[in-house]
Formats: C-alpha cells, sequence, structure tokens
C-alpha cells in the first residue's frame, strides 16, 4: 500500500468512528453515552397502598435526575407513562423530559398525580415494555444506555388468573423480549415491591440480556428519613447519595 493509499484508508476508518458515535449531545461528561430514562407508574387498584409513598418519591428523584443533584446523572431523555387500564393492551401516553424540565419537586408531584391517577382495574406490564421498545427505535436512543424503571407492586394484575398450582404463571407471562436486544445496556429496575414479588420476578420472568434490579418496599418507605428539613433540594446530600447506592445501583451485565 503506497502511502498516499494509507492516508486515505486512515481517513476513511476515522470517517465511520465518527459516524457511529453518539452526538456530543449525548455523552455525560466523563464520556460515557447518557441514560434514556423511561418510568412506569402502577395505576392499579394493587398499588393504592403504596402509592402516595411512591409518587412523592418520585418526584424527588426526577427533579434529582434532571438537575444533576448529589451526583446523579442526568438522563439523556426522560419519558413517564402510567401502567395500567380497563382493558388489557391498553396503550398509555408517554410524558417526554419537557413537561418535566425547569418545575420545581411539587410540580412534579402535582403533575404526576394528576397524570397517573390509580384509577385502573388491570396492570399489563407488557404494553408498557412494547411502548418503550417502539419509543426508543423511533428516536434513535438504542445507542444509550437505557433505563426502565417500574414503580409498582410488581404483580400483574390480568384478566386470567394463573393455575392455582403454578405460581410462577402468573410472571412467566411478563414478556421483555422487546427489551432484550433494544440496547447494550439496558436495566430495568422494579421499585415500591414486596420481597416475595421481587423473587417471582427474578424467578420466573424470563430474560437473557436484561439487567435486573429491585429495591423492596419496606425499603423504598424510608426515604424519607433521608430528607434534612430546611434543606434545599440541592443540600439534601444524604438523600441523593441513598438514591445512587440504592436506587440507581450500578447492575452488573449477566455475562450472555
Amino acid at each position: 500500500m503506497t502511502p498516499g493509499q494509507r492516508l486515505v484508508a486512515t481517513a476513511l476508518v476515522a470517517g465511520t468512528l465518527l459516524a457511529a458515535a453518539p452526538p456530543i449531545g449525548a455523552q455525560a461528561p466523563d464520556g460515557r453515552g447518557r441514560e434514556s430514562l423511561f418510568v412506569g407508574v402502577d395505576t392499579s387498584g394493587s398499588f393504592r397502598r403504596e402509592y402516595d409513598h411512591a409518587v412523592s418519591f418520585l418526584a424527588y428523584y426526577l427533579y434529582g435526575r434532571l438537575n444533576g443533584l448529589g451526583g446523579l446523572r442526568r438522563p439523556r431523555e426522560l419519558f413517564v407513562a402510567a401502567i395500567g387500564g380497563h382493558e388489557m393492551s391498553e396503550p398509555k401516553a408517554f410524558r417526554p423530559i419537557h413537561d418535566f424540565v425547569g418545575k420545581d419537586i411539587a410540580q412534579i408531584e402535582a403533575d404526576l398525580r394528576k397524570w397517573s391517577a390509580p384509577a385502573d382495574v388491570l396492570t399489563d406490564f407488557n404494553v408498557f415494555f412494547a411502548q418503550v421498545a417502539r419509543i426508543a427505535k423511533e428516536r434513535n436512543l438504542v445507542l444509550s444506555p437505557i433505563t426502565v424503571m417500574i414503580v409498582s407492586d410488581g404483580i400483574p394484575d390480568v384478566a386470567v388468573q394463573p393455575v392455582k398450582d403454578d405460581p410462577g404463571g402468573l410472571y412467566r407471562g411478563i414478556d421483555l423480549s422487546p427489551l432484550e436486544f433494544l440496547s447494550k445496556n439496558l436495566t430495568v429496575r422494579l421499585v415500591f415491591a414486596s420481597p416475595k414479588v421481587d423473587d417471582n420476578w427474578r424467578k420466573y420472568v424470563p430474560r437473557q440480556r436484561v439487567r435486573f434490579w429491585t429495591v423492596e418496599a419496606e425499603v423504598m418507605r424510608g426515604w424519607r428519613q433521608q430528607l434534612t428539613p430546611g434543606l434545599e433540594p440541592a443540600d439534601q446530600t444524604r438523600l441523593w447519595k441513598w438514591v445512587r447506592e440504592n436506587v440507581d445501583f450500578r447492575v452488573r451485565s449477566r455475562g450472555l
């Protein structure tokens, strides 16, 4: 290969790498791709016991993430939707990041309660996962890390109940397949479920590449204890540290 040919080949390789890299605006300061965050809020009757705690926490969580407080990573994109319905496969509207940016915690909480009121009969996780996959593909988010956060008791409220002698049947029907090859780094986080339900998700929900993390309801209820009265959100260092180390814990790959 002549020197001229080597120069052309080097330029072509460099151009290919630049074209494949995510845009600068989609990268975190450390160079890693910024995360796309999808949040689903359970609006079924079975979650009403934890609903108030959960929505109040979520308002703080979204505010902290959007403003990068306490070392929390700002998401590239944010979408929030209800998980529920009066019939199976009922799609819900996904509120984009623009509906949350610039609002304080009280405003975010008020909007969450308005948009995700607990008035539904069923909980269909599958339609939520399918919508997440569609939005990620349509908006070309598949090159960035993706987190799917489920704020729920984790119990599928379906129209047809499983066989009594098959406790895993209810959970084997949860379909994560739309998420499996959506991103090289995709984590599903389930918060506010019971230890038993968390265990059922781990045992029975089929998954291959999807990373999974849970924080039990008993642990999540302690988030308010991390608040220091009288301090502004930016100074709530105990809360943001608790969030980083419990809710946003970095999950290792399954090695598949």
